[in-house]
């Protein structure tokens, strides 16, 4: 039987594509995380899920995955150094198989530094990472071939070439994340480029991975320069600031002076800042809702008119803000934010990578308590947060777009179906976004911000009688960390109360909506302040 043309509200649907921005990859930690069986575990359910494509990580050349050896070690007694370095690849296999048999691939970040090669060591993070240029750059090109080359021989070229080959990660943040010159970081990406060119023409290579978008001129020169940023922390209205992305302009000035390759250009797009004032002292600042758009469309531009049109653009970082300590993270009011802001970006990135699928997480080690703030879809317990049904919510979507609107979207499956998310962003939030929170109890500002929000839309031309299934995630429904902290915040979990707020995070508003029998489907549903809901037929 052949299903008559989609209308919508009366109207011819549209057809245009809809790219899961989304999905295509999903930030963790560091390499050795990716060890644990809990982080498989979450990650496999992210793969099945929510239809996370790629990984991405640190540390995959840090010294606890054990690859870049100048000794055999040697425990109670003295190492007996080599005659010259060898790589060993035995834990970084174990990772990179697990991901591969779970249905997804790595997005390679090559870095940190090992020890051996490093000019300073233990800069960054309670493992300790070392992030600084080699001290031997052709010793690190050796290191990056050997590696890549033994990618290529165990999972075949075809595979490897599929992998985005980053090359660091946020070097503008000196001396955290780098502790050389910009200079310096375009001659680490220049020769390992080059290498990777070198063993196979193929393979994609991007950069420079810098964090966020300033105003002002702290990363222009060699080094950050903090005495610029007083009118940045001490502007009224963050909004009106000339955003800029960081060192974008300068890498591909470099790479087209000298005819190197750039298959992507990547960075990180929180919609926050950090800037100093007149009197040294840090302030934090919180852009709006509309932050992630803005940075995009500037990030388009500047390749549209760049030597490099064709590139592709990957945020390899983004979420609600930077912090592994932001309460917000926890919340229905982020998952209601990031289904506004992707569902708003999907046209304008190749991938925007969520930071990160776990809060099997330890940048600043473990987390104290259950709901921390760490940036997990789900919690060190495997709990699923409000974010991660709001990003299965959108896993859900077809890849055309019927219908879009400001507070949501119709799509159409490969079915002759169609699946909807809509939310409730609320009016009265204005221009703002959710910003953050050191304490969850700062979280709860938001519970009264309104108001509700009708969703109402006629659909013509379904399968009659096919039944769709309706989901509500909002502040009474699916909302663990308002339950944790009812509960009395309790810093460890007995066994009996992991297994009551699993039930409660998965406790959904469910019910569903029958096509008539002349086609139609009716969706006429309020939805509370905050709330997501999705939208998707029962029988596909």
């Amino acid at each position: 039987m052949t299903t008559p043309a989609l209308m919508i509200d009366g109207r011819s649907s549209a057809d245009v594509p809809l790219h899961h921005v989304w999905s295509v990859c999903l930030g963790a930690g560091r390499a050795n995380e990716a060890l644990r069986a809990d982080w498989q575990s979450h990650f496999r359910e992210a793969v099945n899920t929510l239809g996370a494509r790629y990984v991405r990580f640190h540390g995959v050349f840090h010294d606890d995955m054990f690859v870049y050896r100048t000794s055999n070690g040697g425990g109670f007694g003295p190492a007996t150094p080599l005659e010259k370095p060898v790589f060993t690849f035995a834990y970084v296999d174990k990772v990179f198989d697990a991901i591969l048999d779970m249905g997804a691939r790595p997005f390679v970040e090559l870095g940190f530094m090992p020890r051996e090669l490093a000019t300073q060591t233990e800069t960054l993070f309670w493992w300790k990472a070392h992030c600084s240029p080699p001290n031997d750059m052709g010793a690190w090109v050796d290191l990056v071939t050997a590696t890549v080359e033994h990618w290529i021989e165990r999972y075949g070229i075809d595979e490897v070439r599929t992998w985005p080959f980053e090359i660091w990660n946020e070097p503008n943040l000196v001396p955290h994340f780098w502790t050389g010159t910009r200079t310096e970081y375009f001659e680490l990406y220049e020769a390992t480029a080059r290498a990777l060119k070198a063993i196979d023409p193929a393979l994609r290579v991007g950069g420079p991975s810098s964090s966020v978008f300033v105003p002002d001129s702290r990363y222009d020169g060699e080094y950050h320069d903090k005495s610029v940023e007083a009118a940045t922390a001490e502007a009224p209205d963050p909004e009106v600031l000339p955003w800029k992305p960081v060192w974008i302009n300068e890498l591909i000035a470099y790479c087209a002076e000298r005819d190197l390759p750039i298959d992507f250009l990547s960075t990180h797009l929180y919609p926050t800042d950090y800037a100093f004032d007149t009197q040294g002292v840090g302030r934090s600042i919180s852009r709006g809702r509309d932050a992630t758009r803005q940075d995009l469309e500037i990030m388009r531009q500047v390749i549209a008119d760049s030597p490099y049109p064709n590139a592709d653009l990957h945020i390899t970082e983004w979420s609600t803000s930077p912090s592994s300590r932001d309460h917000m993270h926890d919340t229905v009011y982020a998952a209601t934010y990031i289904v506004r802001a992707f569902l708003q970006c999907h046209d304008l990135a190749d991938s925007i990578s969520y930071w990160t699928f776990t809060d099997v997480f330890e940048e600043g080690g473990g987390g104290i308590g259950p709901f921390h703030g760490g940036f997990g879809f789900v919690n060190e317990q495997g709990i699923h947060k409000p974010t991660f049904h709001a990003m299965a919510m959108l896993n859900r979507l077809g890849d055309r777009i019927a219908l879009q609107t400001d507070h949501g979207i119709i799509t159409k499956t490969e079915t002759d179906a169609v699946a909807a998310v809509f939310f409730n962003y609320p009016e009265s939030m204005g221009s703002h976004s959710v910003g953050g929170a050191t304490r969850y109890e700062q979280t709860r500002r938001l519970a009264g911000e309104g108001p509700a929000r009708r969703i109402l839309h006629v659909v013509d031309g379904l399968m009659p009688g096919d039944v769709y299934a309706v989901e509500i995630l909002d502040q009474e429904h699916g909302n663990v960390a308002e339950a944790w902290h009812r509960l009395g915040q309790p810093l460890n979990l007995s066994r009996h109360q992991v297994a009551d707020l699993t039930t409660i995070a998965d406790d959904l508003d469910r019910s569903s909506l029958t096509v008539r029998a002349d086609g139609v489907l009716e969706i006429d549903i309020t939805l509370a302040p905050w709330a997501v809901m999705s939208i998707s037929r029962t029988n596909p």
